[in-house]
């Protein structure tokens, strides 16, 4: 588990929340740091890494652990 320097549990939201959620948080980092996102939605298996394509922000792993999903986010601007 990499260390973070945000944390943001969008656990119990449906879609669109995380995504803009998740969006907005990143907005707040600065380039290097590292989000941790925690979703228990199944569209954001694919709705993170589509939201990255577009910000160019990099996911640096990602796991499932008890019907959540955790990604860790690199700011890279």
């Amino acid at each position: 588990m990499p260390t973070f320097d945000k944390e943001l549990d969008a656990s119990g939201l449906t879609c669109p929340m995380p995504i803009m959620k998740t969006k907005k948080m990143l907005q707040t980092l600065a380039a290097g740091q590292i989000l941790h996102l925690i979703a228990t939605d199944p569209g954001t298996k694919s709705d993170i890494p589509a939201l990255l394509g577009k910000t160019g922000d990099q996911i640096i792993e990602s796991s499932i652990v008890d019907k959540k999903f955790h990604f860790y986010i690199r700011k890279t601007s």
